[in-house]
């Protein structure tokens, strides 16, 4: 695997682990960070350069990072966020067609 993806792994987790800390605090609630992810992801599709200059499957691989963090803020417990991998898998699940 490339080195460069696994320190994107290493990234998001940590930014996963840092929204779930935010959350336990009583900074957000789950809800605001899922609303900050979700808005980000439609800057992502809906952004000009993007929509122009992109390939479908390129746009959905921008979108990756605030798909996958939504995830692992909807699905984290307590201090604990699920594997990457798991998390990974699901972006693939839930990922738009018009991506392929």
């Amino acid at each position: 695997m490339n080195t460069a993806n696994l320190q994107l792994e290493g990234l998001y987790l940590s930014i996963a682990a840092i929204n779930n800390a935010l959350v336990q605090k009583g900074v957000l609630s789950r809800e605001e960070v899922d609303h900050a992810l979700r808005t980000a992801e439609q800057i992502v599709l809906g952004d000009d350069r993007n929509v122009e200059d992109l390939a479908p499957s390129n746009r959905e691989a921008v979108a990756f990072a605030p798909r996958l963090l939504a995830l692992a803020n909807n699905m984290a417990s307590g201090t604990d966020t699920p594997p990457f991998s798991e998390l990974a898998r699901m972006v693939g699940q839930t990922k738009s067609r018009a991506g392929d």
